[in-house]
């Protein structure tokens, strides 16, 4: 039998004897049995480590091949037993007595060290005692500590944490490292030093939470670099997994380029920078943009240094916008504009250029306190406007394709790079202009004719009216003045109608040429847009193109035979129609308006006339030239009453002067003669008011 194999044996002797021992709590359990089978208890324990030494005994005498080292221990280990039988026997006496049940044992009072007695003086134990227990750790609950993978089984992990006992993990807390092997060194919590079976508690997925808790704190007060890997996507950015923790990853923090698709990050272990971490709510803000960032900024710097207007470049386009493309220079971007794209006009800078491409651009500005740089692509390439063929001049006939069209024209692409504006005044002969959206749309092919050309400005204006015969060249044959005509009615204003007499030929009526007789507010209430009206051809100003027309010119002005008519002070009966602050208009015979002011639709019992009423009018004004006829109502009945007032007055004064004839020659027959008068005076205005 090898050396090994006694020592264990030893051990096993002595670790049976010591766990077949009574305890104390058990002794004082059990007062009521008789003393006779405790001594049986400890007559057996006695027996068992005897028969264990005889036992080691035997085996030891049938190695005779074992050397002598062998043999020296075998007789350590049986000395070690005998050595125990006798600590036994020592407190055989105290066991006795407190089996007995004569004596009470105070548990503070009793003889421990008695009890635990052995061959080492005080002062030995003291020294033996100051040199073992600086070899134990100092272990607290509820604390992390770093332990030695021990033994690695399919249910459990046992861990040294150099403590008195080694602790059990559970297999499933190091689920996330299969390849975990003994000798490894984990981090561990101490749940409970002790449980009721002696057992040392250790947890390995808390101590995890709270050292990486501790790790990420410390990553956010000193800037330090974390390693993480990218679990999975989230609604504006990606989770990542650092020490254990899940982390966010905003959408923005992964690069200083847009990233287009967020799913190739997936499972990428990267290096990040801990932007804030809020324990209370459990949450992690990491970014790898950071980390470029702060590379990027020293390479800005150099670039920037080294940057001059008209240099040529290569860059990477980085991303394009409705206005622009964005171009990666090396660590710093610029920006290329819409319009320094293409010499040409184009809707988008897709059109010119793809994500990722590389190209070359050239410096057109920058500015280094901003860091803006302002590039071009079409400046590489020659401007089409020095290809435009010489011999091209005003008059010529050119065609082009619509580009642009806005409310005040087109622009017309004659080649690639070079438009020309089509303005909507050159578009037609009409005077009564339309937006260009009647006449064109973009992508139509046009034949212009080139009105004005500028070389040296890169400008030219086109027309397509003077392709065609003027029509205000043959106006007065066409349309001569007293000539009629069934025009269209194409708009109104609120000082006539316009129509159109032919192609690029508008005229004019105007509202107080729609009728002789009736005052129109809005040509609205005469006709409609659409409709054809008869007219005459009234004015003609070809410098001008402006054409006047007639619509009640064409039958016989009726005021001629009105002036004979209503003549002043002549009555008629007329139907008040409508009525204004300051009057009334009323229709009379001959189907002819007249209007009545005011302070002459009192009537004679003091009211004013109303809307719908027929009365008596007496024309107190009639103007041809103004088509407009004065009434009065009041003035009927205030005509009689002035003439009763006159010869009223013209009575009174012949009295008076008679009486005063006769002033000399008064007698008191005359005075009673003047108040006969008076009286009878009074009687004739007495009988008139009634």
């Amino acid at each position: 039998m090898s050396e090994k194999e006694i020592k264990k044996t030893t051990e096993d002797v002595v670790e049976d004897a010591e766990n077949k021992e009574v305890p104390t709590s058990q002794i004082n359990d059990s007062e009521n049995e008789n003393k006779d089978s405790d001594d049986n208890t400890i007559n057996i324990v006695s027996d068992q480590l005897d028969n264990d030494v005889d036992d080691l005994s035997n085996q030891a005498n049938i190695d005779d091949k074992s050397d002598e080292i062998v043999q020296e221990d075998v007789f350590e280990k049986v000395k070690v037993s005998v050595e125990v039988d006798s600590m036994e026997e020592i407190d055989e006496k105290q066991l006795d007595d407190l089996n007995s049940g004569d004596k009470e044992v105070d548990d503070n009072n009793f003889d421990w060290d008695k009890l635990d007695s052995n061959d080492y003086s005080e002062k030995e134990w003291k020294e033996l005692e100051k040199e073992y227990l600086p070899t134990l750790s100092s272990v607290e609950d509820k604390k992390v500590l770093d332990g030695k993978v021990v033994r690695v089984t399919d249910r459990e992990v046992i861990v040294d944490i150099n403590f008195k006992s080694d602790g059990v993990i559970s297999r499933t807390e190091f689920r996330y490292n299969p390849d975990l092997k003994a000798g490894d060194v984990v981090e561990v919590l101490v749940e409970k030093q002790e449980d009721k079976n002696g057992q040392l508690i250790l947890s390995h997925r808390r101590a995890r939470v709270l050292r990486a808790w501790e790790k990420v704190n410390t990553a956010e007060d000193t800037g330090e670099i974390v390693e993480g890997v990218i679990k999975s996507r989230t609604k504006g950015g990606m989770i990542v997994e650092v020490f254990g923790i899940e982390a966010f990853l905003p959408g923005s923090q992964i690069d200083v380029k847009p990233i287009r698709d967020y799913d190739e990050y997936v499972g990428k272990k990267m290096e990040f920078k801990v932007l804030k971490v809020n324990e209370a709510f459990r949450n992690v803000v990491v970014s790898h943009k950071a980390l470029i960032e702060a590379d990027i900024e020293e390479q800005k710097k150099e670039i920037m240094s080294k940057l001059e207007k008209g240099q040529v470049l290569e860059g990477i386009v980085k991303n394009t916008t409705s206005y622009g493309v964005f171009i990666d220079l090396g660590g710093v971007d610029g920006l290329i504009h819409i319009t320094d794209l293409s010499w040409g006009r184009i809707s988008h800078p897709e059109e010119i250029v793809t994500l990722d491409e590389k190209i070359n651009v050239v410096i057109l500005d920058f500015d280094e306190g901003k860091k803006r740089i302002q590039l071009g692509l079409k400046q590489l390439s020659k401007h089409p406007w020095d290809s435009l063929d010489e011999n091209l001049k005003v008059g010529d006939k050119v065609k082009g394709k619509v580009v642009v069209v806005a409310d005040y024209g087109v622009f017309v692409e004659i080649q690639p790079g070079i438009e020309a504006l089509l303005h909507v005044s050159e578009m037609s002969w009409s005077t009564h202009l339309r937006s260009a959206n009647d006449f064109f749309k973009v992508g139509d092919e046009v034949e212009t004719q080139i009105l004005t050309l500028d070389k040296e400005e890169r400008k030219m204006s086109l027309g397509i009216k003077q392709m065609q015969e003027d029509p205000w060249s043959v106006i007065t044959k066409k349309f001569p003045v007293d000539s009629k005509h069934k025009v269209k009615v194409i708009n109104f204003t609120n000082f006539g109608i316009f129509v159109e007499l032919d192609e690029g030929i508008d005229g004019l009526v105007h509202i107080s040429d729609l009728s002789w007789t009736k005052k129109i507010k809005h040509p609205a209430e005469f006709t409609s847009v659409g409709e054809f009206l008869d007219v005459i051809v009234l004015e003609i100003d070809i410098e001008n193109r402006r054409i006047s027309l007639g619509h009640k010119q064409l039958q016989d002005d009726p005021w001629d035979t009105y002036e004979t008519l209503f003549l002043e002070g002549s009555i008629y009966k007329g139907k008040i129609s409508e009525m204004y602050d300051k009057g009334a208009l009323v229709n009379l015979e001959h189907d002819v308006e007249g209007f009545v002011p005011k302070r002459f639709l009192e009537k004679d019992n003091g009211t004013n006339a109303g809307v719908g009423e027929e009365l008596d009018f007496k024309v107190i004004e009639f103007s041809k030239e103004n088509k407009k006829i004065l009434l009065s109502h009041t003035s009927i009945f205030r005509e009689e009453e002035e003439k009763a007032k006159k010869k009223s007055a013209r009575s009174t004064k012949t009295a008076v002067e008679k009486i005063q004839g006769r002033q000399k020659k008064s007698t008191l027959g005359d005075l009673e003669a003047l108040s006969d008068l008076k009286d009878n005076i009074k009687n004739e205005e007495d009988e008139k008011n009634s």
